[in-house]
């Protein structure tokens, strides 16, 4: 009699740890999506999720420089796609490009970079597939990734 039970309990028990199992995976994914999603230390909330493309030319002529600047921009997430020079080496101040018509992104590249919102300048040209592009002048020493 008692071997014949034995087989129901551990089925009922099996049934009962599942179900258990189950509500504490459910309750886990509930707490983690929408009471206390992760947050990420590295980003603030003013940080947009946004991605914002850019390419990165290099206008002092400083051998590296635009390695130095995609890398410093990359760790903050924006989205260098192309690394070159500028067509001279005479550019005295960084600027930026905005290539889309979006003021507001080439300004906060150019505020992760410390260069001056005077230095943001719309060519727009939607043949380029980028929100903006950085020419690194020979004022590059002062700007953020250098200090």
């Amino acid at each position: 009699m008692l071997t014949e039970r034995l087989p129901a309990f551990l089925l009922n028990g099996g049934i009962v740890l599942l179900v258990i199992t189950a509500l504490l995976l459910i309750y886990s994914l509930v707490m983690r999506t929408t009471v206390r999603p992760p947050v990420d230390p590295t980003k603030t909330e003013a940080e947009t999720v946004e991605i914002i493309q850019i390419d990165v030319l290099n206008g002092c002529g400083v051998s590296g420089i635009a390695g130095t600047f995609t890398s410093y921009l990359r760790s903050r997430g924006y989205d260098v796609v192309e690394i070159g020079n500028y067509r001279t080496f005479d550019i005295p101040e960084s600027l930026i490009i905005d290539r889309v018509g979006n003021l507001e992104n080439a300004k906060k590249v150019a505020y992760a970079l410390g260069i001056k919102e005077s230095n943001v300048i719309q060519q727009i040209n939607l043949d380029y597939f980028l929100d903006a592009t950085v020419v690194i002048g020979k004022d590059f020493e002062k700007l953020r990734p250098m200090r």
